[in-house]
């Protein structure tokens, strides 16, 4: 396992990358012709997602914590999670992209794939690993069942 795997809770990327699409949106003024009110169906999506995903999670009586991935008692297969492998992650990218949208600036579209590139690296791929070591051939038949993202 690599130093950066599962150890920033992906909620924290996604804060991080807010700032980060804030601060570009400030320093690179390049104006995205599209209505602020677009972000509010993304806002929408985003928290349907989050939330539904950390019911599943609950109904199914295993972990949420993201940084113990190998603490999973449960697969949950149910829900969103018939649609995507990662609604939660899926949910903070919809977050992201609304506010990109609320920004109005197409710099502010770095922070979404920068959460994107880093979940994917850093937090999918290590927990990939750990819930195929967990839950064998019954995750892997998910996996070929379900997309990672969509």
């Amino acid at each position: 396992m690599n130093a950066l795997e599962c150890k920033l809770p992906p909620p924290l990327v996604a804060l991080l990358c807010a700032g980060l699409m804030y601060g570009l949106h400030g320093w690179l003024p390049a104006a995205m012709p599209l209505p602020a009110a677009l972000a509010w169906p993304f806002v929408a999506l985003g928290l349907l997602l989050d939330g539904s995903a950390v019911l599943a999670f609950f109904r199914q009586h295993t972990t949420v914590n993201p940084l113990k991935p190998q603490n999973s008692t449960a697969l949950v297969v149910s829900g969103f999670y018939r649609l995507s492998r990662n609604p939660m992650y899926l949910g903070m990218l919809c977050l992201l992209l609304a506010w990109a949208l609320w920004l109005g600036n197409w710099a502010a579209l770095a922070g979404p794939l920068l959460f994107w590139l880093w979940i994917t690296r850093w937090q999918i791929v290590p927990e990939e690993r750990a819930l195929a070591a967990r839950f064998g051939d019954d995750y892997l038949a998910y996996c070929r069942r379900v997309r990672r993202w969509l």
